[in-house]
């Protein structure tokens, strides 16, 4: 069975290989894939810019999870996850998730009303459940760590 210590190493290894990839993403991949659609398809040349700021922003998004997860395991790994200090990064997960979600709500109200088939608004649908998921469960996770703190503290005091 693999360790706490181990399993950290390891997801810190996968954050900094999904971290950079991400940046990657970010500067080249995202803005030539739409620069190429807006080559390829003149009538939605218009949306290249638009695409472009949003798809970075989700990754910014995801970014700040990435950043802040590592914030976290090394409190874990200092052993002071449950402290104040936790709640600051937990609460940016959270806000990051809230943003990206409003984007992509905005995202497909404008799908919906634009597109003539139902399977874009579906899977936008799709997307905005899925988010709201994870968004909902680390508020859920974030009531465990309050109530794991208080517990803890409240052991302390009795020793």
């Amino acid at each position: 069975m693999i360790t706490e210590r181990r399993a950290v190493a390891a997801l810190r290894v996968f954050l900094v290989l999904l971290f950079g990839v991400l940046v990657v993403f970010q500067v080249m991949s995202l803005p030539g894939q739409f620069a190429y659609m807006a080559e390829q398809n003149p009538d939605l040349a218009h949306l290249r810019w638009p695409l472009t700021a949003v798809s970075v922003f989700w990754v910014l998004c995801v970014q700040v999870v990435i950043v802040s997860i590592w914030r976290l395991l090394t409190l874990v790994k200092n052993d002071r996850i449950f402290s104040d200090a936790a709640f600051a990064w937990v609460d940016a997960i959270v806000w990051a998730i809230v943003a990206a979600w409003v984007v992509l709500l905005g995202m497909s109200i404008y799908v919906v009303i634009r597109s003539p088939e139902p399977g874009l608004p579906l899977l936008f649908f799709l997307m905005l459940v899925g988010v709201a998921v994870l968004g909902l469960l680390m508020v859920v996770m974030r009531a465990l760590l309050r109530q794991a703190t208080t517990l803890q503290t409240d052991m302390q005091a009795v020793i």
